[in-house]
Formats: structure tokens, sequence, C-alpha cells
């Protein structure tokens, strides 16, 4: 059986990371996690604490790739063999992670938990700006991934290692687009997620358009100065 860890990274999050981290440790239980405090200003540091939840403390706001590097160095050096990058917000279901871990005990590097294997996606900007990833993705790799905005992505051994040890390598679409020239096989999983209950995202509408103008950028000319890597004897 894989051993797991599941990484929530967390910031301004203390109207939800109480329920998120107590159904994963009452329904859960086969999985360990670690929390990942991003230099938050509220009290999600202190309910860490005070509940004796299993955490790491970011002394600054790193940013959402900085605390799930963070936490993907915790599981290199804990030795596990699955990583699952989850929200704090309530909004991924743990029930899904089963069938991702099979995804990766089957093979792949890397599984993505996507809205849109089975269901279409709604017309809306947010998805457009999808869309438009999707399509660049595709045409710098030559893979289709359905819902490369996602923010359930697991990780085997393999990737947990190139991701804690080198400095550049966020859970981001254009690290998916670079990892799979490199040879990774990325698969998606059908998941549905939940609507935010408390608090507010982070990606507001200028937010959402910055990120999605880095991510083309990024992929279609960044990647390309990258070092590759080495994955399974994959090496491209």
């Amino acid at each position: 059986m894989s051993k797991v860890l599941i990484i929530i990274p967390a910031y301004n999050e203390e109207a939800n990371i109480e329920r998120v981290v107590d159904v994963l440790m009452k329904d859960y239980p086969q999985y360990d996690y670690v929390v990942v405090n991003d230099g938050s200003r509220d009290r999600t540091l202190e309910i860490c604490k005070q509940r004796g939840y299993n955490y790491l403390n970011m002394p600054i706001n790193v940013g959402l790739s900085g605390g799930v590097q963070a936490g993907m160095m915790y599981a290199y050096e804990h030795g596990y063999d699955c990583a699952i990058q989850f929200d704090g917000d309530g909004q991924h279901d743990p029930k899904y992670i089963e069938p991702m871990v099979k995804k990766i005990e089957e093979g792949y590097d890397i599984c993505i938990g996507s809205r849109f294997v089975t269901e279409k996606k709604p017309h809306s900007l947010r998805m457009l700006g999808s869309n438009m990833i999707e399509f660049i993705i595709r045409l710098t790799t030559g893979k289709k991934i359905k819902d490369p905005t996602s923010g359930m992505r697991m990780f085997n051994k393999e990737t947990i290692k190139i991701m804690a040890e080198t400095f550049d390598y966020g859970p981001e679409p254009d690290t998916m687009a670079h990892l799979i020239r490199c040879g990774a096989k990325i698969c998606e999983v059908q998941v549905e997620m939940h609507e935010r209950i408390a608090g507010e995202s982070y990606l507001d509408l200028r937010r959402s358009v910055k990120y999605m103008t880095h991510m083309f950028f990024s992929i279609i000319f960044i990647q390309w100065c990258r070092k590759k890597v080495k994955l399974g004897g994959r090496e491209k």
C-alpha cells in the first residue's frame, strides 16, 4: 500500500481549516497530512497549534507554489510514495484520493483531479483562460489536459524528489507542460469540486488575468529554457 501525504497549503483559512483537517483525521486516517501555513495574517497558525495539527509554518507569505514545494520537501524527507496538493478551503473532496493513488500505482507520474474528464466546461471568462492554457499545452507537448488549472494534483515518488530539489518547480500548468516534455506520464481522474463555504479566494479577476498571462508566457517561452529532468529513464 502506498504511503500518501496530503499537502494542504493554507493562507488565511481560519474559517475552513478545522473542517478540512478534521474530516481527513476522522474519515481518512490511512493518509498522512501536513498543513503548510503560508504566512497567514489570521488565526490559521493559532488553530493549527491549538488543535495539535501536523503543520509547517512559513514565516512570510511565499505563495501557493512555495507552500506546495515546502510540502514536497517534507514528503521527500519522510519517504512518501505519493503526495497530493489539497486545498485548505474545502473545495477538494478526499474521496477521490484513492482512485488517484491507484493511477499512480499503475505507473503514472502525475494524476490530476479533473472536473472535465466526463463533464463539459461551462462557458465563462475563467474557463476561457483554462481552454487557452489547455490549447497551448497541447500545442507545445502534444498532450491534452482537460483541466490544467485544477489545484488537485498528485505526484509520485520520483516527481516529489524533483519538485523538492528544484527551486522553480511549482505545481502549475507550466511545470506540468515542462514535465510532459521530459517524459512524464500524466493522467486525469474525474472529480467534483465543492464551492468554497467561507472566506474569499485570492484569485480575483485581476489576479486571474495576471495568472493566465503568466502561464501563457511561461509555457510558450520560459519552459523551453529549463533544464530537462530525468523521469524513470525517460529523459527527452
